[in-house]
């Protein structure tokens, strides 16, 4: 991974645009954009994940429907305020966006397997912020909820909802708040229904990090450095 990025939060993702970009906002005259990113999975569901990403980082064509590109960025939150509620924005920011051509498509098809292409790969550390919420679904699967809170420049921080799965759920259970943590994963999307007071029910869109694997990091072993940035977008 480039070192121009942060050490303790960076992503890889590859897929297809989908929708058209919606303005976000604008920062010291440089505008911002949010589209939506198709990534297949192994089992051939997608995950639709949202990407924000500079004007200055795009052309014409970077975002037509269809187009298959690669993004360097990471994975960050923001508290947006709805209804004088506190809500959880998830993002993926872009550092860094390429094209994939069709020649390049091909060749990967004829290089690799599926398995051996990294389409969806988040490596986080950071620190337990809440206690992991271990349960067993009706069928016996383990798994545990996690809040993992990953610093970024300028004293703010990311807070970043993972979900772990069988043994590492069941580590999971006992780790306690203030536990420093690296994971490796993959950001995931996911429909809920949120039911409302007056008996509505409003269909919504969960991001998280699925955990593929996880190691609690020793005080002793923290090393971990920031790059300075000019300027913060979300």
């Amino acid at each position: 991974m480039d070192t121009n990025y942060l050490e303790n939060n960076y992503l890889t993702l590859v897929g297809k645009v989908t929708g058209e970009k919606k303005f976000s906002h604008e920062i010291y005259g440089e505008r911002f954009y949010i589209f939506n990113l198709e990534i297949p999975r192994l089992s051939g569901v997608e995950d639709i994940i949202p990407i924000t990403i500079s004007e200055r980082l795009i052309n014409e064509d970077t975002l037509n429907e269809g187009q298959k590109l690669l993004v360097k960025g990471q994975f960050r939150s923001y508290n947006s305020y709805e209804s004088e509620k506190n809500r959880l924005i998830l993002t993926v920011f872009a550092k860094d966006v390429r094209v994939i051509s069709e020649e390049e498509q091909s060749e990967e098809e004829n290089e690799m397997t599926k398995k051996d292409v990294i389409t969806n790969e988040v490596v986080l550390i950071g620190y337990i912020c809440k206690k992991p919420i271990y349960r067993q679904t009706p069928f016996g699967r383990e798994i545990a909820d996690i809040l993992l809170a990953v610093n970024r420049a300028y004293n703010k921080s990311d807070y970043i909802p993972c979900i772990a799965w069988g043994r590492n759920a069941r580590f999971c259970q006992n780790l306690e708040v203030g536990s420093q943590i690296k994971l490796v994963g993959r950001v995931q999307s996911r429909t809920y229904e949120k039911k409302h007071e007056d008996g509505s029910v409003e269909t919504r869109v969960a991001y998280e990090v699925s955990v593929g694997s996880l190691e609690v990091i020793e005080e002793n072993d923290n090393e971990n450095t920031a790059e300075t940035e000019n300027q913060e977008a979300v």
